[in-house]
C-alpha cells in the first residue's frame, strides 16, 4: 500500500506549485471551452481510499481530473484501521471531502459525518446504495461477491470434461467431481486460504447471511437461544468446508499455506478449487494463469436456492463530509465527482477498465474484462446474490478466526468451534437499528 506523508513544507511547495499550474490552466481555458465542473473551479478537494489495490490508479485518476476539470484531488491512503484513522482526522478538525469506507464504517460513522445524498441523480440508478432511516448516505463504487472460485481448464484436463459449474450445486454432487478429479491424477483439486479474514469475515460470515433473517438470528446467538452444531446452515457450509479442508493440497501445514502460493496454484491449474472472491483476481492476475476460470456458488445440499447464489453486494461506498471544515463549494465538487464516476464516459472506464471493478450502476455498460469479475456480474445481474451482512462486530474475525484457524488445521472439532462461536457472540455487542 502506498501511504502519503507530507511534511507542512512539502504540502506548501506543493500548493504553491499546483495553484500557479492551475492558475496557468484556467487562463489559458478561458474562451476556448473549459472542461471544468460548473460552479466548482479552482477547489480543493481530498480522497481518503481504503481499498489497497487501486491506490496507484486512484493517484493517476486525480492527476488527469484535476488537469481537465480545473478541480485539485489528492487521493490519501493509510495503514490504520479505517475507523481509526478517520477518527484521528476528525479530532484533528481535518476531515477527507470524500471517504471510501467499508458498509460497516458508513453505519458507525454517517448519522455524524456524512451529508444526505437522496437526492443525487446517481441513485435511481443503482440498488446497492447505502441507506439509514431511509436516507442514503453512501454512494457504492463497485460489487463484490464471493463463492468458490475454480479453474475449468484444471477440471477440464484431469477428467476429460467441460466444466458447467450449475452441475455441481450439492454438496453430493461435488464430492463426486472431487472423486474424478482424483482419479484424472489431481490429488489435491482444493486449496484453503487461512486468512482469519477468508475464514471468518467470509466463509462463517455467510452461516449469517444465509439465514432469513441474519440480524435476528444473530440476536438469538447473542441471547444463548442458538445450538450452533445443529443449525441447519452452519451444519451444511460446514460440511462443505470438510471437503475442502480434507483435499486441501497444504492439508498438512494448512496455517502455514501462503496465499500468493495457493493462488498461484489455482492460476496455473495446480489445484480446482478454492474459495474467496473476484478480488483475488488482483493476486491470480500476476501468474501465469489459464484461460477458463470463474467464480460459482459454495455447492450445499440445501433446497431454499442458497446453492444457486454467490453471497455480496456493495463493497465499498464513499461519503462526503458533512462538518463546517468542508465547504458548500467542496461538497458540490465532491457531488460532481461522484456523478463523474457514473455518467461520465471517462469515469465509467476508471472503475471497470482502470480498477478492474464491477460497475454497480445499471447505467454502466462496459464489459467486465477478468473472469472472475464476469461470473459476479453474471450473478449480479440475474438477481442472485446473497446481501452482505454489514454489521459484524470491529473483532469478529481477529476473536473467531483464531478459533477456525485451529479447526482448520485439526485441533480443533466441530462441536468445540460451535461452542467458541457461541461464547463469543454471547458478549459481542449486537447491531440494533435505530440504535
Amino acid at each position: 500500500m502506498r501511504i502519503f506523508k507530507k511534511s507542512p513544507a512539502v504540502k506548501r511547495a506543493g500548493a504553491i506549485v499546483l495553484a500557479t499550474l492551475l492558475s496557468v490552466g484556467m487562463l489559458g481555458a478561458c474562451g476556448s471551452g473549459s472542461n471544468s465542473s460548473s460552479g466548482s473551479s479552482g477547489t480543493k478537494i481530498t480522497i481518503f481510499n481504503s481499498k489497497s489495490e487501486i491506490q496507484s490508479q486512484m493517484e493517476k485518476m486525480a492527476k488527469e481530473y484535476s488537469q481537465k476539470k480545473g478541480v485539485d484531488v489528492e487521493v490519501y491512503s493509510s495503514t490504520d484501521a479505517v475507523v481509526a484513522h478517520l477518527s484521528t482526522k476528525y479530532a484533528s478538525n481535518d476531515p477527507y471531502t470524500i471517504s471510501m469506507v467499508d458498509p460497516k464504517d458508513v453505519y458507525s460513522l454517517a448519522k455524524e459525518h456524512a451529508i444526505d445524498l437522496s437526492d443525487q441523480k446517481w441513485v435511481k440508478d443503482t440498488k446497492y446504495a447505502l441507506k439509514i432511516d431511509n436516507k442514503v448516505y453512501g454512494f457504492p463504487v463497485s460489487i463484490e461477491a464471493r463463492g468458490l472460485l475454480y479453474n475449468a481448464d484444471a477440471i477440464k484436463k484431469a477428467t476429460g470434461k467441460e466444466f458447467k459449474p450449475e452441475d455441481y450445486k450439492t454438496l453430493s454432487a461435488f464430492k463426486g467431481l472431487i472423486k474424478e478429479l482424483q482419479a484424472g491424477g489431481t490429488e489435491h483439486p482444493t486449496g484453503v486460504i487461512k486468512e482469519d479474514w477468508s475464514l471468518v469475515a467470509h466463509y462463517l460470515t455467510q452461516v449469517y447471511e444465509e439465514h432469513e433473517d441474519p440480524d435476528a438470528f444473530i440476536k438469538s446467538l447473542h441471547e444463548g437461544g442458538v445450538d450452533l452444531d445443529k443449525d441447519a446452515k452452519f451444519t451444511s457450509l460446514m460440511d462443505t468446508f470438510d471437503v475442502l479442508k480434507d483435499n486441501n493440497y497444504a492439508k498438512d501445514n494448512a496455517i502455514s499455506a501462503e496465499r500468493e502460493v495457493t493462488e498461484q496454484n489455482l492460476a496455473e491449474g495446480k489445484i480446482a478449487f478454492m474459495f474467496g472472491g473476484n478480488w483475488d483476481w488482483s493476486v491470480i492476475k500476476d501468474y501465469d494463469y489459464t484461460e477458463n476460470m470463474g467464480e460459482m456458488p459454495v455447492p450445499q445440499d440445501t433446497k431454499d436456492g442458497s446453492n444457486e447464489k454467490l453471497v455480496g453486494g456493495g463493497s465499498k461506498f464513499l461519503f462526503i463530509d458533512s462538518s463546517d471544515k468542508t465547504s458548500d463549494k467542496q461538497r458540490k465538487a465532491a457531488e460532481d465527482f461522484l456523478n463523474w464516476l457514473v455518467y461520465d464516459k471517462d469515469g465509467q472506464s476508471f472503475i471497470v477498465n482502470d480498477c478492474s471493478l464491477i460497475s454497480p450502476f445499471a447505467n454502466n455498460k462496459l464489459e467486465v474484462k477478468d473472469p472472475l469479475g464476469k461470473s459476479v456480474k453474471k450473478y449480479a445481474d440475474a438477481d442472485k446474490l446473497i446481501p452482505n451482512y454489514n454489521h459484524l462486530p470491529d473483532d469478529h474475525f481477529s476473536v473467531l478466526g483464531a478459533n477456525f484457524q485451529k479447526y482448520l488445521a485439526g485441533q480443533e472439532d466441530r462441536a468445540s468451534l460451535a461452542k467458541d462461536i457461541q461464547n463469543y457472540w454471547k458478549s459481542a455487542k449486537i447491531y440494533e437499528a435505530g440504535k
